[in-house]
C-alpha cells in the first residue's frame, strides 16, 4: 500500500487490512481447502479444523512452521478478512460454539477475504494516481466494498461480487496502464517467467501483474514501480533487494518468496519471520 504522503485519507487501512490472529476464530485454519503438497499439514477439507488447532484458535506449532517446511501456512495471509468476519459474526457465535451458523460463518469470511484483498489494491491505487476523477471513482468504490461488506452476514447469499469486482479491475487496468506508459516494452502482464534469471536488471516501470514467476531471481535489480499484481513470486530470490518503490506486492507474495534482512520493502509490509 503505497502511501506518497500525498494526504493520510486511508493511513488507518494499513491496520485493518493486516492480519490480526489473536482476533479471530481460526478462520484460514478451518474453512480452507488445503493440501499437503501445497506446503500444509495435511490434505484437508474445507469446514475441518486444522489438527494443529489448539482450543485458543491458535496454532500449535507456529514457532516450527519454517523448520517443517509449511510453506502454504508460512505463506497465507488474510488481509485481516479473519478479525472482521469474527467481528461480524460476533452475535451468531463462532464455528466451534455455533456449529449450525458455520457454513455461513465461513461464507462470510471467504467474501470478506475478497474484499479485502480488492480493498488493498484499491487504497494503494488511490496513492498512485494524481488524476483527480480517478482518485474520485476511487473513493466511491472503496465507500461501495465497506458497505458490501456491512451487509454481512445475514444478506451473504445475495450478494453477487462479479459487477463490483469488474469496476475495480478496470481502474486497476486504468494505473497499471499509466505507470507502464502502455508500452509494449514495458507490457508483460500474464508471462511465463519461471526460474528466471532477472539479476541486476532494470525492471523499472514493467508490468508484470498476473504473471507466473516462480524461483525468478531478483537480486540487484531495479524495481522502481515494477508492477507485481497478482503475479506468482513463490520461492523468488529477494535476496539484498530494494523492492521499497515495488507496486501491489502484498503480504502473502512477500511471505512466499525467499529474502533476508536486507531486502527492502514497502512500508506496508514487513519481513516474514522465516527470512530472519
Amino acid at each position: 500500500m503505497t502511501n506518497k504522503n500525498i494526504d493520510n485519507k486511508y493511513a488507518d487501512y494499513a491496520v485493518k487490512l493486516k492480519i490480526d490472529c489473536k482476533n479471530c476464530s481460526g478462520l484460514c485454519c478451518v474453512s480452507l481447502y488445503c493440501t499437503k503438497t501445497d506446503g500444509f499439514p495435511s490434505n484437508k477439507e474445507a469446514g475441518t479444523p486444522c489438527v494443529y488447532l489448539d482450543s485458543d484458535y491458535g496454532c500449535n506449532i507456529h514457532a516450527k512452521l519454517s523448520e517443517k517446511n509449511y510453506k502454504g501456512c508460512l505463506a497465507y495471509d488474510c488481509f485481516g478478512a479473519g478479525q472482521r468476519t469474527t467481528q461480524l459474526c460476533l452475535s451468531k457465535g463462532s464455528w466451534k460454539t455455533n456449529p449450525k451458523q458455520a457454513d455461513m460463518i465461513f461464507q462470510t469470511f471467504m467474501t470478506v477475504f475478497q474484499m479485502h484483498q480488492m480493498l488493498w489494491y484499491l487504497v494503494e491505487a488511490y496513492y498512485l494516481t494524481a488524476d483527480k476523477r480517478l482518485k474520485s471513482t476511487i473513493d466511491e468504490l472503496i465507500i461501495e466494498n465497506n458497505q458490501i461488506i456491512e451487509k454481512l452476514p445475514d444478506h451473504g447469499s445475495k450478494i453477487d461480487l462479479s459487477e463490483y469486482r469488474l469496476k475495480v479491475n478496470t481502474v486497476l487496468k486504468q494505473i497499471c496502464n499509466t505507470i507502464s506508459q502502455n508500452t509494449s516494452s514495458n507490457n508483460h502482464s500474464g508471462m511465463t517467467y519461471l526460474g528466471k534469471n532477472f539479476k541486476k536488471a532494470n525492471l523499472d516501470g514493467k508490468d508484470f501483474s498476473m504473471s507466473l514467476m516462480i524461483a525468478a531471481n531478483f537480486t540487484g535489480c531495479s524495481l522502481k514501480k515494477t508492477n507485481f499484481l497478482g503475479a506468482d513470486i513463490r520461492d523468488a530470490n529477494l535476496k539484498d533487494t530494494d523492492l521499497s518503490e515495488s507496486i501491489f506486492l502484498t503480504q502473502m507474495q512477500i511471505n512466499s518468496a525467499n529474502g533476508n534482512n536486507n531486502t527492502k520493502l514497502p512500508g506496508s509490509l514487513c519481513h516474514p519471520a522465516s527470512w530472519i
